[in-house]
């Protein structure tokens, strides 16, 4: 919802956005901007893959005026990474709004908001923080403000941004909407969990899962989707070889007792995830998950070395 507020808020005759898709959560929000009258150039990457900071650069040399740029973390359809840094400082060197979904990135990337200059920051605490799905928070920068305060924002609407701020501004009271309890208890639950076990060894558990992931596949023989630099570190995900389907390898697999998925979006048909997210970021699940698929590659009888994916692994963990 804060992702479609965002939109909303913001959109109107005359804005100019350039809206960077790399699945189809980026193809939503340039559907929500156009909804609200702005003129949106749309720039797409190769399906499933990353953007490059090139293409952004090319596309802004291309349309000037552009007020706002729109753009995805990390993307656990695919298991791919952006250029997140990059593109801010492109952004930001232009006096170009940057509005990013980090909702899957949150608590798996680093994201240090202030530091790459974020003008809005949407976060989502159902990934790497293992919390509830009902809930989402968003930053806004002093420039973001003045592009949505500016006339025909909507109001009366839960997805006014104006309104939450007016509600903060006026002390808290009445909430502009409608609150779901447990989703702010379950929340609170998650927050504490994170707090405990420290914001920087969450992030490490995370790139930890990733690497060993990467490396029991490679042990595998499988083939990687996304490059070490652009991949996501909340799941990882591989091509399924050219004589079988998702489909079969997932139902072996989930016989198996262990829960792969299958890519979404275009350009993701063929592909496996492989889930290390929030509290699946340890040891046990990617050691499932791999040597899982490894069975499942025998079955079809496809070669596999399960050997060296778990020594590969329990290396990965023992460094």
């Amino acid at each position: 919802m804060a992702l479609e507020a965002v939109a909303t808020s913001i959109a109107r005759p005359g804005l100019k956005a350039l809206n960077i898709v790399t699945s189809p959560y980026g193809a939503w929000f340039g559907k929500w901007l156009a909804r609200g009258g702005a003129s949106v150039t749309t720039l797409a990457a190769e399906p499933a893959r990353p953007i490059t900071i090139e293409a952004v650069e090319q596309a802004l040399d291309a349309a000037p005026g552009i007020a706002a740029l729109a753009l995805v973390h990390a993307e656990s359809a695919s298991g791919i990474c952006n250029p997140l840094e990059e593109i801010a400082a492109l952004a930001r060197s232009r006096g170009i709004v940057t509005i990013v979904d980090a909702v899957a990135s949150i608590g798996g990337h680093p994201l240090d908001v202030d530091a790459l200059g974020l003008d809005i920051a949407v976060i989502g605490p159902q990934k790497s923080l293992g919390g509830p799905a009902g809930l989402s928070a968003l930053s806004i920068s002093h420039n973001a403000w003045k592009l949505v305060s500016e006339e025909n924002s909507p109001r009366d609407s839960i997805l006014s941004l104006l309104d939450q701020k007016a509600w903060i501004e006026s002390g808290r009271g009445a909430l502009p909407g409608t609150t779901a309890p447990l989703e702010f208890f379950a929340l609170e639950a998650a927050l504490d969990r994170i707090e405990e076990e420290g914001l920087a060894s969450v992030l490490e558990r995370h790139a930890r899962a990733s690497r060993a992931t990467r490396a029991g596949l490679t042990a595998l023989g499988a083939r990687l989707w996304a490059t070490d630099d652009t991949t996501s570190r909340l799941v990882t995900t591989v091509e399924a070889p050219p004589a079988t389907t998702p489909s079969e390898i997932i139902a072996i697999a989930t016989d198996l007792g262990c829960d792969l998925t299958s890519g979404v979006g275009p350009g993701a048909e063929r592909l496996l995830r492989f889930n290390h997210t929030g509290n699946r970021a340890r040891f046990e699940t990617v050691m499932a998950g791999v040597t899982a698929y490894g069975l499942a590659l025998h079955r079809l009888r496809l070669p596999a070395d399960i050997g060296a994916a778990a020594e590969a692994i329990a290396a990965a963990y023992a460094g």
